[in-house]
């Protein structure tokens, strides 16, 4: 269902739907009621666009699967009901070639799709934790497979402190455990202010770790 080329299907029609559709004088409500809906997938279709940038919802196209990975390959597609869309000569048209890479979504660069973001993973663990991502493909790419599919990616996120910030304030205020305190790090904080720093000996050990990007936030995320 979340694949790029739909792939035309004859279905059988139920008894109601013959009903709807046949030469009955019966059934002209219907008949009007069913050629006025605007299917929801419209919505996504920007009008009178070029043919080749829109969304994959709007058009219909046969799928060739025997294409070489990695190499060009060309669809032939089809506009779906109620979506217009212009050629490069800005004429209406209906059906198009779309020219793409043979490869699945998944196997596409990390800047072609957008994947949810975990907030409850450590960035600066050893190993680096992963999380499981639901990655969705962006409108205007064409891939062959599922447009929303699973990946397991690094942790990376940000809570909003800066390195500089916590830098200049390990070198000016770090025997007063201001750094420790900016990273929400409110223990050692508190032994570092109790202790002046270690005499000393923590705050340069600290501004050492800190400018190395050893101790990060407390709450587990990257420096922006």
């Amino acid at each position: 269902a979340g694949s790029l080329m739909t792939t035309k299907h004859s279905q059988p029609q139920s008894t109601f739907a013959k009903s709807l559709t046949s030469t009955s004088t019966n059934t002209p409500y219907f008949k009007v009621a069913e050629s006025t809906e605007i299917p929801s997938y419209v919505t996504k279709c920007p009008s009178n666009g070029p043919c080749s940038r829109l969304p994959p919802d709007c058009m219909t196209c046969n799928t060739n699967y025997s294409c070489v990975y990695g190499k060009p390959a060309t669809f032939d597609c089809k506009v779906k009901p109620h979506v217009h869309c212009l050629d490069q000569n800005n004429h209406e048209q209906e059906n198009f070639t779309i020219n793409m890479t043979c490869q699945f979504c998944w196997q596409l660069p990390t800047t072609d799709y957008v994947c949810t973001n975990s907030t409850n993973c450590m960035t600066v663990s050893c190993p680096r934790q992963r999380y499981n991502a639901t990655c969705t493909v962006r409108d205007h790419v064409h891939c062959l497979g599922n447009r929303v599919f699973p990946k397991m990616l690094y942790c990376n996120w940000t809570g909003g402190y800066k390195w500089s910030t916590a830098l200049a304030l390990s070198i000016t205020l770090g025997g007063f455990g201001a750094d420790r305190f900016y990273l929400g790090q409110w223990r050692e904080g508190l032994g570092k202010l109790f202790s002046f720093g270690g005499l000393g000996i923590w705050t340069l050990i600290d501004v050492l770790l800190i400018g190395v990007g050893y101790v990060g936030p407390a709450d587990g995320s990257l420096y922006i």
